[in-house]
């Protein structure tokens, strides 16, 4: 498979940013070593530098499943980013995801060209569950990442390629990914640090997995205002935390961000007729404030059934409903 263009490189990642719900800016030459790039999230901006080539087959027979990248037109040692992340990526573009690498072990090398591999198994696993990991001989730690996972990988590359590197920590990061159970006393034998992390990746993979399952349940399309356009979020029904609150997808809404924080801050409701509507109480505060501007635009989407999932399996549950809406202390 020959290389990608750097361009078609670029936008593979500037997609995968979208797809983590950041928003990324291109800061550098698109050929040049490392790409910088601005990433924002919701309440941040940082500049990550990347490191990034294609994956290719390794081309030796007897190892089928070897992809590799191979690090050219770079210079040992590799510069860091003084004010950020740095980030070693290989990008697969027949499945559109991502292999991360030890950067530590790859800053410095001799002359030539090194490759650094991953197995292509890892990256399918990577699919199913976000984050996948594959501990190689000499104990070094790649990860499968898909696009929807490379901000939390990027945020947190060090930590997971560092400490992966114990055989009893690669297990729980595993499990942890796959959302496979892990028992209390796994976890006791762990250092405070160690445990943060397992317990980080769980709750990353839960949410990512929630939010796949409902962006593919609503076809990727906001079950209000019915716009796709890569700007649709997983929103619960009944919040985080509130007593009763799953991942399951019966609790979740593809919502754009304007109904995803209008319906997390109760403007809006939904009833259990499956309607959106407005919240009176929290309209007659922004008309009182002289905060209604868009308000009437916004209400014109309301009011009719939303758009719901072609199986009725996946549609909202109705205790989650009444539920939330008592949470949200929405008049009966």
């Amino acid at each position: 498979m020959p290389a990608v263009r750097p361009d078609v490189l670029i936008d593979a990642i500037l997609d995968a940013f979208q797809d983590s719900g950041a928003s990324g800016l291109l800061i550098s030459a698109p050929s040049r070593h490392p790409r910088r790039f601005v990433v924002q999230t919701a309440g941040s901006s940082v500049e990550v530098w990347v490191y990034a080539w294609t994956l290719t087959h390794g081309g030796r027979p007897g190892l089928p499943d070897e992809y590799r990248i191979q690090m050219t037109t770079v210079t040992s040692p590799l510069p860091l980013n003084p004010r950020g992340y740095t980030v070693l990526l290989g990008y697969e573009p027949n499945l559109k995801m991502f292999g991360g690498f030890d950067l530590r072990r790859h800053q410095k090398f001799t002359t030539g060209s090194p490759s650094v591999q991953i197995d292509i198994r890892c990256i399918h696993k990577a699919l199913q569950d976000g984050l996948a990991f594959d501990r190689k001989g000499n104990d070094e730690i790649a990860v499968g990442i898909r696009p929807d996972q490379i901000v939390n990988y990027i945020a947190n590359a060090s930590e997971l390629h560092r400490l992966g590197t114990s055989a009893n920590m690669y297990g729980l990061l595993v499990k942890a990914s796959a959302l496979d159970v892990i028992y209390e006393k796994e976890l006791a034998r762990l250092p405070q640090e160690r445990r943060k992390i397992v317990s980080m990746l769980n709750r990353l993979s839960r949410a990512a997995c929630f939010h796949q399952q409902v962006l593919t349940a609503y076809g990727n399309r906001c079950a209000v205002s019915r716009f796709q356009l890569r700007l649709v979020d997983a929103a619960h029904i009944l919040p985080v935390g509130a007593e009763g609150s799953t991942d399951n997808v019966q609790n979740g809404l593809a919502l754009s961000p304007t109904f995803h924080r209008a319906f997390d801050n109760g403007l809006v409701f939904l009833d259990e007729k499956y309607v959106m509507r407005i919240n009176p109480t929290k309209e007659l505060q922004l008309v009182t404030l002289r905060l209604d501007g868009g308000l009437r635009d916004l209400k014109s989407l309301l009011n009719k059934r939303i758009h719901l999932p072609p199986d009725r399996r996946q549609w909202p549950e109705p205790a989650f409903i009444r539920k939330a809406n008592k949470y949200r202390r929405i008049p009966a």
